[in-house]
């Protein structure tokens, strides 16, 4: 019997640009860092796509998502809550 090892999940805060699909948002992840080598403070941004099983988050929301197995080719995050709804 094999045991299993606990993962840690990532979890990453952003907000819908887009929920057109079913069951399905696009999160825009931003970070701001300094260049490894150059120390410049660099903004970047990941768009993800997450399964949101209520279809509940609506483009401008602020969300909190959470990793998982890939539930297709491009969706491994899932929806954990709507921290602010937009207006």
């Amino acid at each position: 019997m094999a045991e299993q090892r606990a993962t840690r999940q990532r979890e990453r805060q952003g907000v819908v640009v887009s929920d057109k699909m079913d069951r399905t948002i696009v999160v825009q992840v931003s970070a701001v860092r300094p260049h490894a080598q150059y120390k410049k403070v660099v903004r970047t941004t990941s768009r993800l796509k997450a399964h949101d099983e209520q279809n509940e988050a609506r483009v401008g929301d602020t969300v909190l998502v959470r990793e998982c197995r890939p539930l297709s080719r491009d969706k491994t995050w899932r929806l954990i809550r709507v921290l602010e709804r937009a207006e």
